[in-house]
């Protein structure tokens, strides 16, 4: 993880060096930079320029997503461990518990999918793409009839807001009976 974003690290620094003209375009070290790092840059400059944007931020755009796709690997790797952990724990504290973990689950998969129904308007993900469509089956049920009941308020749609709050509550409900 770390050589990845130390490598995109190197490759922004040496774009940026060259553009303020501290390095020379077509020196040793900045054409040995471009030849290593053009397969991964060419598709994301690609990229910004279907967008209307500069291919020259490509290195920062790779950094960032570097950067972002290490932390999302390493929360993911934690989330996975711990879950293997608690599903051992469980696997052996009895079918009480194995039933208060399954319920506490489908609790967090239905917030995760209000997150994800909420986080992908922000980006402009339309209700038809595959993730979303997903999220969106696994809670229509629930911020439909809220969407009906609440008043509008403009451009502002809280009835996702007020679902992930019920289902805290549920949530907080239903694993005391468990207990």
């Amino acid at each position: 993880m770390l050589t990845a974003v130390g490598a995109t690290g190197t490759a922004e620094a040496t774009h940026w060096a060259v553009r303020q003209g501290h390095l020379q375009p077509f020196g040793p070290w900045s054409r040995w930079v471009r030849w290593w790092s053009d397969p991964l840059l060419r598709p994301v400059e690609r990229t910004l320029v279907r967008m209307g944007r500069n291919p020259q931020d490509g290195p920062r755009w790779l950094l960032g997503g570097t950067v972002l796709l290490g932390i999302l690997l390493l929360t993911f790797t934690r989330w996975l461990l711990q879950f293997v952990a608690t599903v051992l724990v469980v696997g052996q504290a009895g079918p009480r518990a194995v039933a208060h973990f399954a319920v506490d689950g489908l609790f967090s998969l239905l917030m995760l999918a209000l997150i994800i129904r909420v986080v992908s308007t922000w980006f402009g993900a339309t209700r038809f793409s595959r993730l979303v469509r997903v999220a969106s089956g696994l809670t229509d049920w629930l911020v439909v009839p809220i969407r009906r009941l609440m008043p509008t308020l403009g451009p502002f749609d809280l009835s996702p807001l007020i679902g992930y709050l019920v289902l805290i509550v549920l949530r907080s409900l239903v694993t005391s009976l468990f207990r």
